[in-house]
Parts: structure tokens; sequence; C-alpha cells
């Protein structure tokens, strides 16, 4: 069976919702599905101050040396300045040890994102995961437009043929939106599938 990793940082939740829709679409497809988080690298004052959700249901990774069992690994995490968020950045800096052992070569990858605006860096933030994933030598497999409800323009959207994005408003109180989710789903899936085709 077709094993797939979700890895994610969430600050308020969107993310989490992003992972957990990632999964169900992975799952769809017959893999078997874990979801982690990386580690908080924000100081506690900080993670109060800025009401960060800190209630999850799901297990902190247990390092970066679990990634290696994994056909495929699906990232997502929010955009901090149009980049990945440095506790998503943090976390893949202690993995050169993997990157040495070649471990992840020929796995599949993807990225997943939020942002406050639809122009707020989810396409540069993607980019910033993908670079990531290529250096430890996955391969890509975005959100293509088989979704084609993220070519809509009647609502906000997100989506973005580089992977499963939301917006979540300046104040973070819109959340992922069904299409949104769906997108996520989407990708799990194809994601999901082409480890399949890649390990039989």
């Amino acid at each position: 069976m077709t094993k797939v990793l979700v890895l994610y940082y969430s600050s308020y939740g969107h993310i989490e919702q992003m992972a957990d829709a990632v999964a169900e679409g992975a799952r769809s497809a017959g893999a078997e599905v874990d979801i982690r988080r990386v580690p908080e690298t924000a100081p506690q004052a900080v993670v109060e101050g800025a009401h960060f959700k800190t209630d999850t249901a799901h297990p902190l990774i247990e390092g970066p040396h679990v990634l290696a069992n994994y056909d495929a690994i699906i990232v997502g995490t929010p955009t901090r300045f149009g980049r990945m968020a440095s506790q998503m950045a943090s976390f893949w800096d202690t993995a050169g040890g993997v990157w040495m052992s070649g471990a992840l070569h020929g796995k599949v990858g993807g990225a997943f994102t939020s942002t406050a605006t639809q122009h707020g860096g989810q396409e540069t933030t993607l980019f910033s995961v993908i670079t990531n994933l290529l250096h430890f030598g996955l391969t890509i497999v975005g959100l293509d437009y088989g979704h084609q409800a993220q070519m809509g323009v009647d609502e906000v959207l997100g989506g973005a043929p580089y992977g499963a994005t939301t917006v979540a408003g300046g104040d973070g109180s819109r959340q992922p939106s069904a299409i949104d989710l769906a997108g996520a789903r989407y990708q799990g899936k194809r994601i999901a599938e082409t480890a399949a085709k890649l390990s039989a």
C-alpha cells in the first residue's frame, strides 16, 4: 500500500483544515496516510499574543528521519511574506542527513498553502516549498486543471496549478471554502495515485 505523509504547520487552523482534506483525497486513492505537524518555533509570548491555535488532533513529526518511510510527502504551510513559514523551513533545515542519503529520490511531493489575500504570495510560497522538495529529489505533482472549480471568478477562491490554496482574510476569519477543500482533496488523490504508479 502507498504510504503518504501530510506534513504541515498551521498558526490559525486554515492549513490544518486543508491538511485533513489533502489526507482525505489521498485515502480515497487507497493510500495509507499519516498527518503530522512540525514543531512551533515562535516564542510562547508570541504564540499567546497572536492567539495561535494550539489545540490539534495531529501529533508532531518524530524527526526528519521518518520522511524516508513514505512514498509521497505533501507539505502545507501558511505564507510569511511570500515564502513558507519559518517553522516549516526550520524543520527542513534539520533534514540534511536525509538529503545526503538520497532517501527521498524518486518519491512524490506536493505543496499547499494559505494567505491573507488573493495576492498575498500564494504562488511564491508554493514555490518555496517545491524548491526544497526538488532539492531532496522528489517528483512534484501540483493542482492540475482537472480541478476546474479553481478557475471560477464569481467568488474569492484559492487554487493554483502549483498546489491547493485558500485565502484566510486579513484577520483570519475566512475559512477554507468548499472549493478550496475540494482542491486539496483532488491534489491529495492525484499525488497518491502518482506515487502508486511510480512504486508499482
